[in-house]
């Protein structure tokens, strides 16, 4: 594995750039080629779970790239993955929490029953902008009387003022983009 490439060239190198999505003006970078590339994978989990090392129990996921990092980082700790949901989804008693987004609204859920209190949770995302989604699977987190153990994105978006609304929590982000 190629390590002396940093994390911020190898993102450079393989997310692809998508033009005018998901409105014109809007340049977007899509992390799906580094999730199929596996040293780009393992090199992204690894550099999201390493400042948290020895200080979670479990990974959460925000719905749907969260998924795919969370899964990647529960198995490579050994720990248990939790799924943080967009409304609806989950079969069980859920808490909800309605937050609003750079381009609308929406709403998460998670299971009511899913940690115990005290459990220290490593929230994991692909992109924080707003802080609208992540900020609102803290809410989410600490319903449950658990703890937020750190906050880890691979992108966070300049200019948009969403590590400001995740304030007293540790936010870890790969690479800072200019939007």
């Amino acid at each position: 594995m190629n390590t002396s490439e940093s994390i911020t060239d190898l993102l450079d190198r393989l997310c692809a750039i998508v033009p005018d999505y998901p409105q014109p003006g809007i340049s977007f970078k899509d992390l799906t080629p580094v999730f199929a590339d596996p040293v780009g994978l393992r090199r992204m989990v690894d550099e999201l779970i390493a400042p948290f090392e020895g200080r979670f129990d479990i990974v959460a996921g925000l719905e749907a790239r969260g998924f795919v990092l969370a899964a990647a980082a529960a198995y490579a700790s050994g720990k248990g993955m939790l799924t943080i949901r967009k409304a609806g989804k989950l079969p069980r008693e859920v808490y909800r929490d309605e937050y609003t987004l750079e381009y609308g609204s929406g709403c998460l859920e998670m299971h009511r029953d899913e940690i115990a209190p005290g459990t220290r949770v490593l929230i994991l995302d692909d992109v924080l902008a707003t802080g609208g989604t992540v900020g609102s699977a803290v809410r989410l987190v600490e319903m449950t009387g658990a703890v937020v153990a750190g906050i880890g994105v691979v992108l966070e978006l300049d200019g948009l003022e969403g590590r400001a609304k995740l304030d007293g929590h540790e936010v870890v982000s790969l690479q800072l983009v200019h939007s």
